[in-house]
């Protein structure tokens, strides 16, 4: 498969909202806000307007017309071009269909959690676990606001639900591997350093266990 030209996902953003109605970056990143979609997209103005430029110069969206509202700058509206479209929905399919590895640093960490010891490694899981926690529920009551409400169709956010469950998946996780380190189930073996290398054995309460 030939490399995308710009594969910057906050440039499916910025084609998305122009599917809708021809705007300029401010308002991009103003409708972004309000839908939420920060969650999804990393979003800020120097790294919108970059992007921007980026699609301009590939040919996939063009500038339409300037404006200017009062004493502000002028303001460059753009639309999407027939080739930006077609990128667009090729990306898409291709997003969807196909797994990537992202290496999300929560899992590199977690990889070495042994090196925080039981109770450091199960302070800092709890700590997960409440700010998970915190951001679910922040997130329910965005999705009965918006969603809920009827004010916005749900394939419109549909993202942000897919994000909760995550989210959720990975509290309960976090709080069953909290369980499970607290009752000694999940056992910290001993790691001793040999001639031939690194060794480990059960801890001593372990040994003998079935």
């Amino acid at each position: 498969m030939a490399k995308r030209k710009i594969s910057n996902t906050l440039a499916l953003a910025v084609l998305g909202l122009l599917q809708e109605q021809p705007m300029h970056p401010y308002e991009m990143a103003s409708v972004l806000r309000e839908r939420h979609k920060d969650s999804s997209f990393k979003i800020n103005s120097g790294s919108l307007y970059d992007t921007v430029e980026a699609l301009a110069r590939h040919g996939w969206i063009e500038p339409v017309e300037t404006e200017r509202d009062g004493r502000r700058p002028e303001r460059t509206v753009y639309a999407h071009t027939e080739l930006g479209r077609d990128e667009f929905v090729h990306w898409i399919d291709e997003l969807i269909r196909t797994p990537v590895a992202e290496y999300p640093k929560f899992m590199a960490a977690v990889s070495y959690l042994g090196a925080l010891g039981p109770d450091g490694a199960a302070d800092a899981l709890a700590e997960r676990a409440d700010q998970l926690q915190a951001r679910i529920v922040e997130t329910r009551a965005v999705l009965a606001e918006t969603v809920g409400s009827g004010r916005v169709p749900r394939l419109f956010m549909i993202e942000v639900e897919c994000a909760l469950h995550a989210w959720e998946a990975e509290r309960d996780w976090t709080r069953r591997t909290i369980a499970e380190i607290r009752d000694g189930s999940l056992s910290w073996p001993r790691v001793e350093r040999a001639e031939q290398g690194w060794t480990w054995s059960a801890p001593a309460d372990q040994k003998g266990r079935k």
